[in-house]
């Protein structure tokens, strides 16, 4: 048995005492005695009320200026027992399946008993986890860019009017577009158990991406222009049922690796056939974030798939769903198609418009090409990946 000695002088319970009391108490083991020595009034009497709130035994001091002696209990004290350890602090500390009583407590921590439980919809790691879900949240934190110093706004602009009309009714759609890709994980990452607290981070960088897109989307779109473009029905039910998608992995396929992957496609495209600077390098960046969104969603149901045999199915039956549901709109609208042919074009003489259309055209091949490759790599074979390729909506995302 240990025998150690703290010297409070002064200094009362109900001054900071305690800090002092747990700071002794801390290396010894249960069983173990701390010799209390003080002159503080009532000192006495409040140890003994320390030690029962504690959980250690207390009795009267046994020599000259000794106002008691504690003999150290459980190792958290008294209102401790029954807490649990929340997981490792680390990434291999992570818990499967961590209870909702767990609440917002850090992964790694000690969580007090008693507390009611939370209702987080996203609760089990097979669910949302990617085997290197940490290292993609550092370095999505590391690629923040700032729109105001990225981006050269005061590019020269010497296209044609119409060109810069075309250009804003695509920047039009892709806002649109980029809002719905905001709301999706947004939604998600509040459903997140903290314990997957990354996955949580990552969710919500996703969003933060977005946010600076349709930030840099609208200020292009009104450098030259006072309004924006077209908003269609049918380009917002093609985003709705993104919305209204309750599933984290069904959301996942239609969002990030079907609707996104033919984004980075599309945005790759207009950096090619941007008109000036400026849009040229708000497209070279943005295709950047986006890819790494396509990752997160390609490493999240590439591990899911491997662990439930019944996922490609479902997958599947989303596409099918989805496609069932717009099978009557419109998809794409004219305007945005037409646009894109005029930016690829760059001017309206019959040849440039014809290569211009011929661009998109093989903009749409490549997009397809994109999405079998992705669903391949998910575990579907080349004719089924080729047959639900086909059934992604006509709106691209």
């Amino acid at each position: 048995m240990t025998r150690a000695v703290v010297e409070l002088g002064l200094l009362d319970l109900e001054r900071g005492a305690a800090i002092l009391l747990r700071r002794a108490l801390a290396p010894l083991r249960p069983g173990d005695e701390l010799v209390v020595r003080g002159t503080a009034r009532e000192l006495t009497v409040r140890l003994r009320a320390f030690a029962r709130q504690e959980g250690h035994a207390c009795r009267d001091g046994d020599g000259p200026g000794i106002v008691g002696v504690l003999v150290r209990g459980e190792a958290m004290g008294a209102r401790w027992l029954g807490a649990e350890r929340a997981g490792g602090a680390r990434e291999d500390g992570v818990v499967a399946a961590p209870p909702q009583r767990w609440g917002l407590a850090v992964r790694g921590a000690w969580v007090e008993a008693g507390l009611p439980d939370f209702a987080f919809a996203l609760a089990e790691q097979d669910r949302v986890w990617a085997d290197d879900v940490g290292a993609q949240y550092r370095a999505a934190a590391a690629a923040q860019w700032d729109p105001a110093l990225a981006i050269p706004w005061d590019a020269p602009r010497t296209h044609p009017a119409e060109v810069e009309d075309a250009l804003v009714g695509v920047l039009t759609y892709l806002i649109e577009n980029e809002t719905a890709a905001l709301i999706v994980p947004a939604k998600f990452a509040a459903q997140v158990h903290p314990q997957f607290r990354e996955v949580m981070q990552l969710l919500a960088l996703q969003a933060a991406d977005e946010a600076r897109h349709i930030e840099v989307f609208s200020r292009r779109a009104l450098l030259a222009r006072e309004a924006f473009g077209l908003s269609t029905v049918g380009g917002q039910l093609s985003l709705r049922t993104l919305l209204d998608e309750p599933d984290f992995e069904l959301a996942s396929l239609l969002l990030s690796v079907l609707g996104e992957g033919s984004f980075v496609h599309l945005l790759g495209f207009l950096h090619v056939h941007a008109p000036d600077a400026c849009t040229a390098e708000i497209m070279r960046l943005t295709a950047v974030d986006e890819a790494r969104h396509v990752a997160f969603g390609m490493s999240h149901l590439a591990r899911h798939a491997r662990l439930d045999a019944g996922l490609l199915a479902r997958l599947a039956l989303a596409i099918e769903r989805r496609h069932d549901a717009l099978r009557h709109s419109a998809g794409l609208n004219a305007e945005v198609f037409d646009a894109l042919v005029v930016l690829a074009a760059g001017s309206f003489a019959p040849d440039a418009i014809a290569r211009g259309h011929d661009a998109v055209q093989q903009l749409v091949q490549q997009m397809d090409a994109g999405r079998r490759t992705r669903l391949r790599r998910l575990g579907f074979d080349a004719a089924r990946a080729a047959e639900l390729s086909a059934l992604h909506t006509r709106n691209f995302m």
